[in-house]
């Protein structure tokens, strides 16, 4: 059978490094776009053999250059998104409405097997965030274009590399008190970054066409839970206070304001509505791939490095010793 090429667009991000991984190892040849290679190269490179990648440089909004790599792939996979607002066109209906589209009309043009897009979670509730009306909209343009579309919608997605956790711990780390924003009772179903990408390749080689599936890990936990947690696994105790509204605004505001925002406006308007599964859609169990890995269990593989001592702390060294006997 005739190996499929993918073709994926934001391929050097946490999903993307595990996606590249997991679909070389399973001989499908995957073509990276990314808009700085020399930054980027030499992170995609390792993710999979010799002759199974190849990186493009190439701004996403240059449609020409795009154009010409349609023509050998079979699937079109999207990864890019962002959490917040940038200069340079960097908005979020550039990023989540008109590059999605885009992306669409080429699949359909060139007859792709597949186009499959990374949204998020609780984008039909949140009405009132910028971040979430982008996503969406985009959602039906690439449906409107490319109806054969697989279009994902994840829950909180974490690993490793991710900016969910490990934020988290560094700032339980070092500050004596954290706020919990809405008190703390937002829900989310956490699904690990390789459980993501074993779905997506799950599509993939089973050939699954379905328009909306949301992709949620095996628990449901709320913010403050989640914060519990993790304060657990790193041995800190720290005061979680609920926030008045008010003085979560204004700290937004004033957070907003640096190169990389710890919170905005629109991720506290976010952060009101649960990211859990909807019930209006198909979820990754439908599909035959319900999610295993707990976030305790996976989150405690790389905790260490928040604790004192590091990988030579306390728990770490038992564990280590408990694994000999």
């Amino acid at each position: 059978m005739k190996p499929k090429n993918c073709l994926i667009f934001g391929g050097s991000g946490q999903i993307g490094r595990h996606l590249v991984r997991k679909l070389t190892k399973n001989d499908i040849r995957v073509t990276v776009v990314t808009r700085n290679i020399h930054q980027k190269s030499y992170i995609i490179k390792t993710q999979g053999n010799a002759g199974y990648i190849d990186i493009v440089e190439s701004n996403i909004y240059d449609e020409h250059k795009i154009r010409s790599l349609f023509k050998k792939v079979d699937i079109c996979i999207n990864l890019v998104g962002i959490l917040y607002e940038k200069k340079r066109g960097n908005t979020f209906h550039n990023i989540h409405t008109l590059f999605p589209t885009i992306l669409a009309k080429l699949s359909k043009e060139y007859k792709l097997k597949n186009f499959i897009h990374l949204s998020a979670l609780g984008i039909n509730e949140a009405i009132d965030s910028n971040y979430a009306k982008s996503k969406l909209e985009g959602e039906k343009g690439i449906l409107k274009n490319f109806p054969l579309a697989t279009i994902l919608r994840p829950s909180v997605v974490y690993s490793v590399d991710d900016n969910f956790t490990t934020n988290f711990m560094t700032l339980l780390n070092r500050l004596p008190i954290f706020p919990l924003y809405y008190s703390g009772k937002t829900k989310f179903s956490p699904i690990h970054c390789t459980d993501l990408t074993d779905i997506i390749y799950h599509i993939i080689s089973r050939n699954i066409n379905s328009k909306i599936i949301e992709c949620v890990g095996p628990e449901v936990i709320s913010f403050k839970e989640v914060l519990e947690k993790l304060l657990r696994l790193i041995n800190k105790k720290r005061l979680l206070i609920p926030f008045p509204l008010f003085l979560a605004s204004l700290s937004a505001k004033i957070f907003q304001l640096l190169p990389n925002p710890l919170l905005t406006e629109d991720q506290l308007r976010l952060l009101k509505y649960d990211n859990t599964l909807s019930g209006k859609y198909k979820n990754n169990a439908d599909i035959g791939f319900p999610c295993q890995r707990l976030f305790d269990v996976e989150v405690k593989k790389y905790a260490y490095m928040w604790r004192e001592g590091g990988e030579f702390s306390t728990e770490k060294y038992n564990l280590k010793n408990n694994s000999r006997d």
